[in-house]
């Protein structure tokens, strides 16, 4: 017998106690709050779409979801940009429907949770760059929350350190690359990361920093 567990990093925990008390194997997927950080040569709009793109997957609801982009603080002006004209590039709608690129999220729960967290973060002095905690116009019943993107949100704010499990962004900004790392490691998680630039020695060399399960 083997207990197979994808969920919560609380339930994850009290799950190993109870199996290793068992003495029964346990495989556990627990959360995330994966690091997407990108350097300061990399393709910034390749790196910025992508990022945007593997947070958004499944409307957020993906334990791997890259939902903390690291950028230069150089490059950041130029960064929100891209991200937010890729976040308001994603159609909602029903997720059966050709046109759409956001579909609802899972319960009425987990939909208040996740604009709880929208408006924290704002509370907590990130800009909102797109979308909001304010219900979409114009859709079918369901539990659909913009796709946003939160910008400035700073090392240890609430949002970039718990997971969400929606479609929302958070950009921290870094001065050099060891503070980059640092940021990437500072979370209860390490499920995955991704890191970005045009150099693949270099970004090996830091991925290899990382303390990351999962990577690209």
């Amino acid at each position: 017998m083997v207990v197979i567990v994808t969920g919560s990093t609380a339930t994850g925990r009290v799950i190993a106690q109870s199996a290793a008390n068992n003495l029964i194997p346990a495989t556990l997927e627990l959360g995330g709050k994966s690091p997407s950080g990108i350097l300061d040569d990399a393709d910034l709009a390749v790196a910025v779409k992508n990022t945007v793109n593997g947070c958004y997957l499944n409307s957020g609801q993906t334990c791997t979801a890259l939902t903390r982009m690291l950028v230069p603080e150089s490059k950041y002006e130029e960064a929100k940009k891209i991200a937010a004209e890729v976040a308001n590039g994603f159609t909602l709608g029903d997720p059966l429907a050709e046109t759409t690129k956001l579909g609802p999220l899972a319960s009425a729960a987990q939909l208040e949770r996740v604009r709880a967290y929208i408006r924290k973060g704002v509370e907590e002095g990130a800009e909102l760059l797109a979308g909001g905690a304010d219900t979409p116009d114009g859709l079918p019943a369901g539990y659909f929350v913009k796709p946003t993107v939160l910008g400035r949100v700073k090392p240890g704010a609430t949002v970039e350190q718990e997971e969400i499990f929606g479609p929302v962004l958070s950009i921290v900004t870094y001065k050099d690359e060891d503070e980059a790392i640092r940021i990437a490691n500072d979370t209860p998680y390490g499920l995955a990361g991704a890191v970005w630039s045009k150099d693949e020695a270099r970004a090996q060399k830091v991925a290899r920093r990382i303390r990351a399960g999962q990577g690209e």
